[in-house]
């Protein structure tokens, strides 16, 4: 399977763990670092829609400003949530795989292996 795709931080353990998961299956991902390309408001919206889940499920609170810039308030819109994710891509959790099977926030890693 060549057309699925990580969006991938390498100094994640879970990402690299799940990076090497797909290639231990012989898969060779499209490798997107978000963290070095960004993110686009369609491409989360995309994302999103075929995660099944809404800003705030994908919202990364540890080791970012979440809570500074008020966006764990549960009356934060996901409009504001994927606006802060644009201007600061680490408030994204990681990673998200895309196969042709679907799409997953991959937290554990194993759960790759539901897109294989």
């Amino acid at each position: 399977m060549s057309d699925a795709t990580i969006y991938h931080n390498p100094n994640c353990g879970t990402s690299r763990n799940t990076l090497a998961l797909l290639r231990e299956r012989g898969v060779e991902p499209t490798v997107v670092e978000y963290l070095k390309v960004g993110w686009t408001k369609p491409q989360l919206e995309g994302l999103l829609a075929q995660l099944g889940r809404s800003a705030h499920e994908v919202l990364r609170v540890r080791g970012t400003q979440a809570h500074e810039l008020g966006l764990t308030d549960p009356n934060a819109s996901d409009a504001a949530l994927i606006a802060a994710m644009i201007l600061d891509p680490a408030l994204v959790e990681r990673p998200i795989v895309v196969t042709p099977k679907g799409a997953a926030l991959c937290r554990p890693a194993d759960l790759v292996l539901t897109l294989l």
